[in-house]
């Protein structure tokens, strides 16, 4: 029994240090509850300031799949028979994986050259460059008076040749409101606008689907009647009988491409879903904003209020 009790003794007086720290922590903290409370409100005052003169955001989402034609898989015989020989020729006759031409799709729309173009179409550089927020109640963007005047439509000079934003400006502030995410399992893709117009936002995205949708389909027409014209012409100048067999089978296939491609207005993407105008805004979270700001000042306040207390009692 002796042989416990240092040991007893020597845990109640680690106990009792431990709890006399704890109290000194607690009086430095109550003798630094102004400091704490000042140090917090602060903070969530900053929060809800911040979080008052961030703009609203609206979101608009397409959901497309790959449009894949009724023909399709009639054709993926030919291209394995003769995909070898067409590469001979320098005939391209297309991927047969849905997932590449996704792949290629989605490369495309966020492509520098492709936005770009989509900006320069629509005439809309001011409303990427320049717009700062929406007004709800007359329905009107508005504009940053330092960059761009609306009413006459001129630039401001706020670069240091006094010129409209670059294209790489504008593709960068374009891409800040672009989000394009496909979903591996379903293969499903999502393209969403988030923009300070929800009218806005929802034009965006259909012009952009349509607009790929267009191109590509423009694209495809193009090759497949270059590759047609010199396939024929490669038939006439060869002699072999086996040879303009192949050449008519490569025609053959081209032709049907150029078809299918001329009449699908979806030539790419499908439309499952198409775009809305939103009714609620996506961002900003201001609430969290708000809870996230307070909980920082507090978390601040707890450490520069005990430490307060601490140099106070001393």
């Amino acid at each position: 029994m002796s042989q416990h009790c240092p040991q007893q003794k020597q845990l109640q007086q680690s106990l009792s240090e431990k709890e006399l720290e704890f109290a000194d922590i607690w009086r430095a903290l109550v003798m630094g509850k102004w400091v704490m409370l000042s140090c917090t409100l602060l903070c969530l005052a900053v929060a809800v300031v911040y979080a008052s003169s961030l703009p609203s955001m609206y979101r608009s989402t397409a959901v497309v799949v790959p449009a894949m034609s009724s023909g399709s898989n009639s054709f993926s015989g030919i291209k394995g028979q003769l995909g070898g020989l067409a590469s001979i020729a320098g005939i391209n006759l297309g991927s047969g994986s849905s997932g590449n031409r996704t792949a290629e799709a989605i490369h495309v729309l966020e492509s520098w050259d492709f936005i770009e173009s989509f900006i320069s179409e629509k005439g809309i550089a001011p409303e990427v460059f320049a717009v700062t927020g929406w007004d709800s109640s007359r329905n009107k963007l508005i504009y940053d008076r330092d960059r761009y005047n609306p009413n006459t439509g001129d630039w401001i000079s706020f670069e240091s040749d006094g010129s409209m934003p670059s294209s790489w400006a504008l593709y960068s502030v374009f891409k800040s409101f672009l989000s394009v995410r496909e979903d591996s399992k379903s293969g499903f893709v999502y393209v969403s606008i988030d923009y300070f117009s929800p009218q806005m936002a929802q034009q965006w995205v259909a012009g952009l689907v349509s607009k790929l949708n267009r191109m590509l389909k423009q694209q495809a027409i193009k090759d497949a009647q270059q590759n047609i014209d010199f396939l024929i012409q490669q038939a006439e100048r060869t002699k072999l009988s086996s040879m303009q067999s192949v050449f008519y089978d490569l025609i053959e296939e081209q032709t049907k491409t150029l078809m299918l491609a001329s009449s699908d207005k979806e030539f790419v993407f499908r439309i499952l879903s198409a775009p809305r105008v939103a009714e609620e805004r996506a961002s900003p979270n201001r609430l969290l904003i708000c809870v996230m700001g307070g909980f920082l000042g507090l978390v601040v306040g707890i450490v520069l209020g005990a430490i307060y207390g601490l140099v106070k009692k001393t």
